[in-house]
């Protein structure tokens, strides 16, 4: 793995003494938000993590090479240029081998901390199925993801744009938990409550680190999805946001844009037609999951420290 993967001196440290790593992707600085924010945002998110003395482990990919802990140039790159790929799992070898610069999705995000040893990962929210799937088939590779890789994954639920109910209903065929942090309802990304229930509510990191453990040391493969709302005072209202991605959908309907051009496409124009509120509750939701997952890191850093004592 060497030979793909460039772990960065302070992630390395940090695993090598069963130290607390919070691994992040890059889609979010790449497709997920506009310059100069997206650059901005995921150095704060860094510091966010480092606060609560967990090191951040920012991934992308520059020149095919998988890396582990970016600095802050190259996640200035990746947010600066142009001709970065959305790279998940179907990809990763492709973009490797032609030794091309990516972002790596949820899924990719996942596999690659995995490789590493990092079993803690913050986002904003999962892929899922999509509205009109039952015509489509368009389902996330997240998903299929979170069935077979060691990683838990805190997010604020899964994006808006998707039909929440069937990705609930798959990720249960799939064996998934979905934990409700301190909360029984599963949020809906820019709202705190779906009007879903999540499968289990915890009660804090700890008690979520505590199952991390036990699922994995029990031998049952797959991650753990950590739903957590954003902070109530960020919140959008749910009719209004609705509204305006119910829109957003007919447009992009119109213009027949699908597949993996359909997510950046209605996130920006969401943002557009909310001027730039969605924006502003994406950073915040984002921000609020990067000092849960610090939390949560650092309870099953202690946790696997003591029983390996």
């Amino acid at each position: 793995m060497k030979k793909y993967l460039r772990i960065s001196e302070q992630v390395k440290n940090a695993l090598e003494k069963g130290l607390p790593v919070v691994a992040l992707e890059s889609t979010i600085i790449s497709h997920g938000m506009p310059f100069p924010e997206n650059i901005a945002t995921a150095i704060e998110i860094e510091k966010i993590i480092r606060d609560y003395g967990v090191v951040p482990a920012t991934i992308g990919i520059i020149d095919g090479q998988i890396i582990i802990g970016m600095n802050n140039e190259e996640i200035e790159f990746l947010g600066k240029e142009k001709n970065i790929q959305k790279a998940s799992r179907r990809d990763l070898p492709v973009i490797v081998a032609k030794k091309l610069h990516a972002a790596t999705t949820v899924a990719a995000t996942m596999i690659c901390a995995d490789l590493a040893g990092i079993r803690v990962f913050a986002t904003g929210g999962i892929g899922g199925v999509h509205r009109g799937a039952e015509k489509t088939f368009d389902v996330s590779a997240d998903l299929t993801e979170l069935a077979t890789t060691n990683v838990a994954v805190v997010c604020a639920g899964v994006k808006s744009i998707l039909d929440i109910t069937l990705t609930l209903e798959k990720l249960e065929t799939l064996g998934v938990p979905v934990l409700g942090y301190m909360t029984k309802r599963f949020p809906s990304f820019y709202t705190r409550d779906s009007g879903l229930d999540c499968d289990y509510e915890m009660e804090s990191s700890a008690e979520i680190a505590a199952a991390m453990s036990a699922k994995w040391n029990m031998g049952l493969q797959g991650g753990l999805i950590v739903a957590n709302p954003i902070p109530e005072e960020y919140e959008m209202d749910n009719d209004y946001i609705d509204g305006i991605i119910e829109d957003a959908l007919r447009k992009a309907d119109e213009l027949n844009i699908k597949g993996k051009n359909i997510t950046p496409y209605l996130l920006d124009k969401i943002k557009e037609m909310t001027e730039s509120k969605s924006l502003d509750a994406n950073i915040k939701l984002v921000f609020n999951n990067a000092a849960v997952g610090a939390q949560i890191a650092r309870d099953y850093s202690k946790l696997e420290n003591v029983q390996d004592a």
